[in-house]
């Protein structure tokens, strides 16, 4: 199939008219159109792109009981010149295809991903915004579509696409609780595939931490809850001794972030030291009380960089000065130029949609 090929069947009405984008709650509105494909018989078919709606399955759907499900989170940006271009789209592809490796499940080709996600959002152009802090956010997805009960790999899929206009997930510097009980992901688990279990599995305890007034959990390691893993929407940094800081990957139970990378990467281009390594939570507590901590903040696709003001560890609370936070807000500054067009793009992360 060449550049071109994707079949269209245009919504016969829109929704663009009657949204009012200046009241974007995060992915609660979509967009007039959907891509999908679908896997069996060991290949993929040809997608397509169809007006946005429902889809009609059986009970006994395999995905829905044993849960052989994963998804990306992209966002397409309005660039300053009218263009739109998506942040980094290959990163998700190749982190899709390792979250369906983990899962038993079929790569993605790139066309479907990467071409299909380019002609959908030409066809959807409308639908970026162009306020601050706004985006096109890209959901990709995928699977299992067997209609079989019994615990064994689909031999079917379907893959999709699915655009979201939105603003701010988080409007405020965060108040995190640190979790002693409740864990993640453990080694040799699916703590790096984005798989649709891995945020089940955190509704509960998130939900506890906010009915105690916090807005997300830090999670603990799984063994002695004493190393920082990551936050329940966004991997986790903190700024101490002048150095950026962020837990290693190695243990394979912490998400690997684009955004986390682009961070590392962009703090790395401005001269700082940047370390990926274990970060006990005594040592952050040690730091906070000898002054050497001097920001926290979370980045993730959906957050882009949120400022931590309040970590809470048993009885003790560290409180981060979030107007003051020279290094969160100038990497905030930074990929957010970067992202409209008015700074450089040396590494060519921006993906212009209709190249």
């Amino acid at each position: 199939m060449q550049k071109g090929a994707i079949k269209i069947t245009k919504a016969a009405t829109s929704k663009l008219a009657s949204t009012d984008f200046n009241n974007l709650p995060f992915g609660k509105l979509f967009t007039d159109h959907m891509l999908i494909a679908e896997y069996k018989n060991g290949t993929w078919g040809d997608p397509e792109i169809v007006p946005y709606g429902p889809l009609s399955f059986d009970p006994s759907l395999i995905s829905i009981h044993y849960g052989q499900s994963i998804f990306e989170g992209i966002k397409a940006f309005r660039m300053k010149d009218g263009s739109a271009a998506i942040f980094r789209p290959e990163e998700n592809l190749k982190r899709f295809n390792k979250s369906a490796h983990r899962m038993a499940m079929p790569d993605v080709p790139a066309f479907h991903f990467i071409e299909g996600m380019k002609q959908l959002l030409t066809l959807e152009d409308k639908w970026i915004p162009d306020a601050y802090d706004h985006a096109l956010y890209i959901r990709p997805f995928m699977f299992a579509s067997d209609e079989v009960i019994g615990v064994a790999p689909s031999s079917k899929y379907l893959f999709m696409i699915i655009l979201s206009p939105v603003g701010p997930y988080f409007s405020n510097p965060l108040k995190i609780y640190v979790e002693e009980q409740f864990v993640r992901a453990a080694p040799g688990g699916v703590g790096y595939a984005k798989t649709a279990g891995n945020y089940a599995a955190s509704l509960y305890p998130a939900r506890l931490a906010r009915e105690k007034g916090f807005d997300q959990v830090l999670w603990m390691d799984a063994t002695e809850h004493k190393y920082v893993q990551e936050c329940g929407a966004m991997n986790v940094f903190f700024v101490m001794d002048g150095k950026v800081i962020t837990p290693e990957l190695s243990s394979g139970t912490i998400l690997d972030g684009i955004t986390r990378k682009s961070i590392l990467h962009l703090a790395k281009s401005m001269g700082k030291t940047v370390e990926e390594r274990e970060i006990s939570i005594d040592e952050l507590v040690e730091g906070y009380k000898k002054g050497t901590l001097t920001e926290a903040f979370g980045a993730g696709t959906a957050v882009t960089v949120s400022k931590i003001e309040t970590l809470q560890y048993k009885d003790t609370q560290i409180l981060m000065d979030a107007a003051n936070m020279p290094v969160a807000d100038l990497l905030k500054k930074t990929m957010t130029a970067m992202r409209d067009g008015t700074a450089p793009d040396p590494d060519g992360w921006m993906v212009k949609t209709n190249a």
